[in-house]
């Protein structure tokens, strides 16, 4: 086992390593998963609490309920492959993390994904992008092939006859961004008007101003909002005055450049989780390695995974 440059107590010694994560995700003490109580006592067993509500009565540890439960791994390599995740600027393989922890590639690439599952935003109460006065710029892009390409309804089942470049089979990426915020990515099956405007509808706030290039998904949708604002690229215009979609097309960059430069083999059916932790890493990028660990461990609490193999 490597581990070098993780000083820290927390990514060699068990109790520390478990104490640490009891801290971050019970901040004022163990919370039981199944109830919710905050009564509990400890057992005979270091580490396991039992909930004292009389309802319940049921033993608990901080992997309970979380992403890491029933996982065979140890606290401190569950440390690493968290502050891993959430210092890594552009992402880091499951190869890296089995080579810091000594482990089979199964299990680091098991536990990568679940650390990518508590990166994960996502369910109905979720506010809307955006607000009175604020920006919100929407694009779709397209990055590696589709693994099965599901036919446009335009062509009636009909076979695609590619003609020059384009992103026709290609992965599709709907991404919203609010200016100097937050960040919500997409992977529909088909880019179409139907799909993106459906993301639009659902995740901007009415009040907001949609800044776009010129493509026509957004032309129809674009009339709901406060604004609709593009710059025509084909034309070779990207900014006017505030007006543009820099701020994406940058978020975009980063993505692709982890794609390329880490995730070179990514089956698409796990494409959105891929997604997820770029957007988290964006969302907080203004926040210590740190703090962005200890909101990926809370983000993990209510999540499951199952065992799937590997790519």
């Amino acid at each position: 086992m490597t581990r070098k440059g993780f000083t820290d107590p927390l990514f060699h010694d068990e109790t520390a390593a478990r104490q640490w994560f009891e801290a971050a995700r019970w901040p004022n003490g163990p919370i039981c998963p199944k109830c919710k109580s905050a009564k509990h006592y400890a057992t005979k067993k270091v580490g396991v609490y039992r909930c004292a509500a009389p309802t319940c009565r049921k033993d608990f540890t901080v992997m309970t309920g979380s992403v890491m439960e029933r996982s065979h791994a140890k606290f401190t390599d569950w440390a690493v492959a968290f502050h891993m995740a959430a210092s890594s600027k552009k992402g880091f393989s499951a190869h890296q993390l089995h080579r810091e922890l000594g482990c089979q590639y199964n299990t680091a690439w098991f536990m990568f994904h679940r650390v990518r599952e508590a990166m994960r935003r996502g369910g109905l109460d979720l506010p809307p992008l955006g607000g009175e006065g604020q920006i919100v710029e929407a694009d779709e892009t397209y990055f590696g092939q589709q693994e099965k390409p599901e036919p446009s309804p335009k062509r009636k089942g009909q076979p695609y006859k590619r003609k020059g470049r384009g992103p026709a089979g290609k992965r599709a990426v709907i991404a919203l961004v609010e200016r100097g915020g937050n960040v919500r990515s997409f992977h529909p099956s088909i880019a179409d008007g139907m799909s993106v405007n459906a993301i639009v509808r659902q995740n901007i706030a009415r009040e907001t101003r949609l800044h776009t290039d010129e493509s026509h998904y957004y032309t129809n949708v674009g009339k709901e909002f406060a604004a609709h604002e593009t710059v025509s690229h084909s034309r070779g215009e990207y900014v006017r005055g505030d007006v543009h979609t820099n701020t994406i097309e940058g978020f975009f960059s980063i993505f692709k450049r982890g794609m390329r430069g880490v995730y070179q083999h990514c089956k698409e059916k796990h494409l959105h989780r891929y997604l997820a932790e770029f957007d988290f890493r964006y969302i907080t990028r203004k926040l210590t390695d740190w703090e962005r660990t200890i909101l990926a461990v809370r983000g993990g609490e209510g999540k499951r995974l199952t065992y799937h193999q590997p790519h």
